[in-house]
């Protein structure tokens, strides 16, 4: 199927015609962009304070160069696929067919000026945007026969994660913390919990559950997904004191700036955002705040690998912690870890939920991620799993 350009006549001033750039190695051209995305099913329903899943869906960039090698940018959303593969068909495409994926910046700054950035900074747009330039990353790790993490000059050693998949709201409390034990059993000594019920006192009661359950040596965070207004994260926190909690992530509306500082200057616990928040200019507001201590950041979020790494390097600097949110299931950010310069040991969110979909599968032992090896950024669809889990009438392909 062939994608339509609607972009008409509008042009954005500061983004260039594709016919006046310098196109450089023929090769590297970029000569079709297909789009589509995957329904992969979880082992078990869960839920949130905001959102109950079966599945959880990837959409899918993949970026032809003239040299035959392809470059796959993904996100990762609860819902409605087509938006990204929309945005990246019918307007963003005009703008990448014909040039050069060896110009990554110059890239992710045309795509950004288009008429599109008045549609939208965050959201859809700036998601569409990260697919693109995943892709590009992918290709250029793939060009320089490396690991994307090596040719971004990161450590090669074992990165910590923490286990996210387990601890969900739609647990009973018996269920949360048989779920937890197991995976202790299974090495992780750091877990996180959803917290959100519509009686905080109720997350109260499991919150210490959990913790009398799993003894004090293993490190316990806890997500509230925008759940609470700022009296309420204000009355729960002395009894996350007590549990010892390591992070409170997101205890209130993403966008809620001076509520994020309150909360961080009353409390001991450290502040954890980042998932909501879609640019590098919010990100520096929330650290010039001192409104969080754990900084989120996800590169499906913001514009991609080309926008985390500023952020990650910005937050580094300010001796902030990084654990960023993995929205692509840790496909992408297991070589963006450990890139920056910092005096805080990396992190790594653990969740496997779509390995089956991709040709390199994470290696995690002992609840440390071990890097990837192969050339590129560990973005590349198993062809198996497309034709399994692929959404019918989502995407299609442009070429020049």
């Amino acid at each position: 199927m062939t994608i339509e350009s609607s972009l008409g006549s509008a042009r954005g001033v500061l983004s260039a015609d594709t016919g006046d750039l310098n196109r450089g190695d023929d090769g590297a051209v970029i000569v079709s962009i297909e789009t589509y995305a995957l329904a992969v099913p979880l082992a078990k329903p869960i839920a949130d304070s905001t959102a109950a899943m079966s599945h959880w869906t990837v959409p899918v960039v993949e970026i032809r160069t003239a040299d035959g090698r392809v470059g796959t940018g993904i996100s990762g959303v609860h819902c409605a696929p087509e938006l990204l593969a929309d945005v990246i068909g019918k307007y963003y495409s005009p703008s990448l067919l014909g040039s050069s994926s060896e110009d990554i910046l110059g890239t992710w700054k045309r795509l950004y000026w288009l008429p599109t950035h008045w549609m939208g900074r965050a959201g859809v747009m700036h998601m569409a945007l990260a697919m693109v330039d995943i892709a590009l990353w992918d290709l250029a790790a793939q060009r320089a026969g490396a690991p994307l993490w090596q040719l971004l000059g990161g450590t090669s050693s074992d990165i910590e994660a923490y286990n996210t998949d387990g601890g969900w709201l739609n647990f009973s409390e018996a269920e949360l913390t048989r779920d937890l034990l197991s995976l202790i059993d299974n090495g992780w000594q750091r877990v996180k919990i959803k917290v959100g019920k519509a009686d905080w006192r109720e997350d109260v009661r499991r919150v210490s559950a959990v913790r009398a359950a799993i003894g004090d040596d293993v490190t316990l965070m806890c997500d509230a997904n925008q759940r609470w207004d700022l009296a309420t994260a204000s009355r729960i926190l002395p009894f996350l004191e007590e549990a010892r909690m390591d992070w409170v992530e997101e205890p209130l509306h993403a966008d809620d700036l001076g509520g994020h500082a309150k909360l961080q200057r009353s409390t001991v616990l450290d502040i954890a955002a980042g998932e909501s928040i879609y640019s590098y200019q919010q990100f520096t507001s929330f650290i010039e705040a001192d409104a969080f201590r754990v900084v989120q950041v996800d590169a499906t979020r913001v514009g991609g690998v080309t926008e985390w790494l500023q952020v990650a390097a910005h937050a580094a600097a300010k001796g902030l912690r990084i654990a960023p949110h993995a929205g692509d299931m840790m496909q992408v950010h297991q070589h963006l870890v450990g890139t920056v310069l910092s005096e805080v040991p990396p992190l790594i969110e653990y969740i496997p939920w779509t390995q089956d979909a991709f040709l390199e599968r994470s290696v995690v032992s002992e609840g440390y991620l071990t890097r990837p090896q192969l050339p590129g950024a560990s973005t590349a669809i198993d062809p198996v799993a497309r034709s399994r889990w692929q959404i019918a009438g989502v995407g299609g392909t442009v070429s020049v």
